[in-house]
């Protein structure tokens, strides 16, 4: 039997999970992984602790250049500008053309830039979309101690809480009336902002950026749209992602927002596959799936794509959205769909890194909500499941209300008393979890 060759294009969450499930299936294969990342395979999501100073820099990498040696896999940092699928080839920025049986692309997302606003390319503009921008960052705020901060989700507030913790004033610009108006409630909103006050950052709401300032090819400030001018050093962006799709736009593939795929996480053509933030997924009964940056869902559909691609047939099946990230330092997990739909998300421009857009769908439910301080909980209630919940602060539901959303089980017996006004509902599903894993646990002994 010939040795098939593998090349991987990307050597982000999905294209190393790619490369773990063809080893574990194909012992003899050639696996061959191109990047244009200088650092490598490193956790993106690691990137906002390493800024505001929580890990140092080596804790970001959770897979070591012997880890590769013990897969067999090469990396190399040499990047694909062109797939030819036709010819199984792929050309690489050093000029050299390759050879391949199977592959993946699997390049990830980018961040956006402003359209139409001058200076964005100024010393000084900041984004937080890898480890070099993480550098930057830490590197400019030891001289330059005025920010602002332009961008509406989860990537906008890390940026603000690492200057922050650096010591860095901080301006954050807001689009709209709120932070997050699509997928957080009106008081969940509040709870961020004010904890953000608190901290001394000072919220501009309904403002946009105009221009960035410039004085010897640096930043020297920002005007806003409404003719206001701020003196600062940096300027933070973090406005959505796009996927990174060119290449296989240019190769023909078929594409959306995304490069579409079916639910073996196969391309137009039958020997390309694609996982993590550039796909979409084309099921035949409910057509394209949204897009989710989310590590997690990179990391299984990068694993699902790479049994396929040794012929071990897989089958994808979307989970429900999950993530569990911080929000002005508090620790806030989002599950299914949350989101307030009537909404339009305008600080987002469509997705950000961290973010499923499932969460923003307005779910055919009832919302049942108990909140005090900064311990928060809101459910989206069905006829009989739970199809969303989000968690703020005390986090002991959270993998429960995980299992109970992902699960679709039954709470018919407990609808009626979490819908009551001023239910207890922590405590109500609390012991629902408990009787519901003891039966369980119980049908199912021998």
């Amino acid at each position: 039997m010939t040795m098939r060759r593998y090349v991987i294009i990307g050597a982000g969450a999905a294209g190393v999970a790619a490369a773990e499930a063809i080893r574990s299936r194909d012992t003899a294969g050639e696996i061959l992984m191109l990047c244009a990342e200088p650092d490598g395979f490193y956790s993106r999501p690691g990137l906002a602790y390493y800024l505001n100073g929580e890990i140092p820099e080596k804790q970001l990498h959770p897979f070591h250049s012997q880890d590769f040696a013990r897969l067999n896999i090469t990396l190399r940092k040499d990047p694909v500008i062109a797939l030819d699928p036709e010819g199984h080839t792929a050309r690489l920025a050093s000029g050299k053309t390759i050879t391949y049986d199977k592959a993946l692309i699997a390049t990830g997302a980018s961040a956006r830039s402003p359209r139409d606003v001058p200076g964005t390319r100024l010393e000084g503009v900041v984004k937080l979309d890898n480890l070099s921008d993480a550098r930057q960052i830490i590197k400019l705020v030891r001289w330059r101690k005025r920010a602002v901060v332009v961008g509406g989700g989860i990537t906008a507030l890390e940026i603000v809480e690492g200057l922050l913790a650096r010591g860095v004033k901080v301006h954050y610009f807001l689009r709209g009336e709120r932070y997050w108006g699509s997928v957080l409630d009106e008081q969940e909103s509040r709870i961020v902002e004010h904890r953000l006050q608190e901290e001394g950052v000072q919220i501009h709401y309904h403002t946009e950026l105009a221009e960035i300032m410039e004085k010897r090819g640096r930043v020297a400030g920002v005007r806003t749209k409404k003719g206001e001018t701020i003196k600062c050093g940096i300027v933070g962006i973090a406005i959505g992602v796009q996927p990174n799709i060119k290449v296989a736009v240019d190769a023909g593939l078929e594409t959306d927002r995304g490069i579409l795929v079916n639910p073996y996480l196969q391309t137009s053509h039958p020997d390309v596959y694609a996982a993590g933030d550039v796909t979409q997924v084309v099921y035949p009964d409910r057509g394209k799936q949204r897009l989710n940056v989310l590590w997690w869902v990179a990391r299984r559909e990068g694993h699902i794509a790479g049994l396929n691609m040794t012929g071990h047939k897989t089958y994808y099946h979307p989970d429900v959205p999950f993530n569990v990230t911080r929000l002005a330092g508090l620790t806030t997990t989002i599950i299914g769909s949350v989101g307030r739909g009537s909404e339009h998300d305008d600080d987002l421009l469509g997705i950000a890194r961290g973010d499923s857009e499932t969460w923003r769908e307005l779910p055919d439910a009832i919302v049942a909500q108990r909140g005090f301080d900064v311990n928060r909980m809101r459910l989206m209630i069905g006829e009989k499941h739970l199809l969303g919940a989000l968690v703020m602060g005390d986090q002991t539901l959270s993998q429960p209300l995980h299992h109970l959303v992902t699960n679709k089980v039954d709470i018919t017996p407990i609808r009626e008393r979490l819908l009551m006004p001023q239910a207890p509902i922590g405590e109500i599903l609390a012991e629902f979890w408990s009787e519901w894993r003891q039966t369980n646990a119980t049908s199912q002994q021998p």
